[in-house]
């Protein structure tokens, strides 16, 4: 029975993690409504927008913290490390997109797009590979300061990382664990799926760049 309980609790204490509603409540200090502002989206770049900038940045380092808290919960959780912080990252990007903190506030499950949180699972699990961490995180600040498009850093980001950990890990020789392909595709699938619309905006020259308002 630990088999079964003791991964499905990690998960759901990881996935409670993620649903906390970090821009809702900033938002709300703010006396807004982010479900009801922009793009109603549960996040930093939205934040940014209906907010500004220096509490949507607040909202972006609360959301990251939210996965770099439950991968390390997830570590010293009883079973095995690596297998509980894949449980962890990939469960907390999932409370996250689809809180279900948000669906009783809102009585529908929605949220952000997972951009921050997997960020912050991304730093903790990556550390011992930091190369790949400050290269990443460099490609997407250096996006962002060119394009101000925050959803195309993201997507190129993640798209690069993804890859480049994926051809890693197939080599073999450099001890990032197998198991880090599952938790690396299934969080990438879950940003791009979430990022669908502003990639048709992108395609259509309709997206809204970092700084402009809600």
């Amino acid at each position: 029975m630990n088999n079964i309980l003791l991964p499905l609790f990690t998960f759901m204490l990881c996935y409670v993690i993620g649903s906390i509603p970090t821009a809702y409540l900033i938002g709300r200090l703010n006396k807004i409504n982010i479900f009801e502002v922009g793009s109603g989206n549960m996040g930093a770049a939205n934040a940014i927008r209906a907010i500004g900038m220096k509490w949507g940045l607040l909202v972006w380092v609360l959301d990251s913290l939210k996965g770099v808290l439950a991968v390390c919960i997830a570590w010293n959780l009883p079973g095995d490390k690596i297998a509980n912080g894949v449980i962890g990252a990939i469960a907390v990007v999932i409370g996250h997109n689809w809180s279900v903190i948000a669906a009783i506030i809102t009585g529908t499950i929605r949220g952000g797009k997972g951009a921050a949180t997997a960020g912050g699972t991304w730093l903790v699990l990556m550390l011992p590979w930091w190369q790949i961490v400050v290269i990443t995180l460099s490609l997407w600040g250096a996006i962002v300061l060119l394009t101000r498009y925050v959803s195309l850093a993201v997507l190129v980001s993640v798209g690069i990382g993804t890859i480049w950990v994926m051809f890693l890990i197939g080599q073999g020789s450099t001890g990032i664990p197998h198991e880090y392909s599952l938790y690396i595709l299934i969080v990438a699938f879950m940003i791009f799926y979430r990022h669908r619309e502003n990639i048709q905006r992108l395609a259509q020259g309709r997206e809204r760049r970092l700084g402009e308002r809600a």
